[in-house]
């Protein structure tokens, strides 16, 4: 079996591959000062609900934006006696990156543009719903071409309840209508369309730069679906994409 690890800033998304394809997944808040034994007791836990043993595990493969984490990554599997494919702009994932700094893309963009172009083949702009929201976009010859990066829905809601004294924390919620008469739903709709606004706008200006035909979009992340239905510019949610793009990239490397 092999074991795919996506590791951002706010959260974590494990994905277990077998022959026949994603056998299970799992999403877990992501500690930035685990250890090594302490992932293992993680990772040991949600296993032990399906009845798999960490000897199934045949390989491992890893996306990373947060640096102090490799190691503890590594050592990690270390105990497992694997060597984990780490995902860097300097591994041959099969399509160009045709940016003024490779070296600066995080490895879950690179990792989505594998896995967006494999699967349909054409120009795209992928949106990634993160503790950021980055947009990748990808030429119709597969080329890696840069974006945009803006801040995160659910962090900039987070802001606005803590330098705001008398606004609430609020969930993420779209409101039906815009106009609001309470305070809660006032701040959801602000922030549900507004983010909506920002979204659909940076992939028209996106969209206007792409030379040939115009390109798809895509929606992954963990507030995809949330943000998707509010903006008709997404035409597909791919909730896993990165873990199936990781897949992609450890058979490329191991062929």
């Amino acid at each position: 079996m092999l074991l795919t690890i996506d590791i951002g800033n706010s959260h974590t998304v494990v994905g277990l591959f077998a022959a026949e394809g994603l056998l299970y997944n799992w999403r877990i808040q992501t500690n930035h000062r685990a250890t090594a034994d302490e992932i293992a007791a993680c990772l040991h836990g949600l296993f032990s609900m399906r009845d798999i043993h960490f000897t199934a595990l045949t390989g491992m493969v890893i996306a990373n934006v947060v640096p102090p984490l490799e190691e503890s990554w590594l050592n990690f599997a270390r105990q497992l006696s694997l060597t984990p494919l780490l995902v860097t702009n300097s591994l041959d994932l099969g399509i160009p990156i045709c940016t003024a700094e490779p070296s600066e893309v995080g490895a879950d963009r690179l990792v989505n543009a594998v896995a967006g172009f494999h699967k349909f083949s054409q120009a795209l702009i992928i949106v990634d719903f993160g503790t950021a929201t980055t947009f990748d976009c990808v030429s119709d010859r597969g080329e890696y071409l840069g974006g945009a990066i803006a801040p995160g829905l659910a962090i900039s809601l987070e802001a606005l309840g803590v330098r705001t004294a008398r606004l609430p924390q609020v969930h993420l919620k779209p409101p039906q209508a815009a106009i609001r008469r309470d305070t809660v739903t006032a701040i959801q709709s602000g922030v549900m369309f507004g983010y909506s606004g920002l979204v659909e706008g940076l992939i028209k200006r996106l969209s206007a730069e792409f030379t040939g035909s115009p390109p798809l979009v895509l929606a992954t992340g963990g507030i995809a679906r949330l943000i998707a239905p509010l903006t008709p510019a997404i035409k597909h949610i791919e909730p896993l994409l990165t873990l199936e793009g990781l897949k992609l990239i450890h058979e490329h490397c191991a062929s």
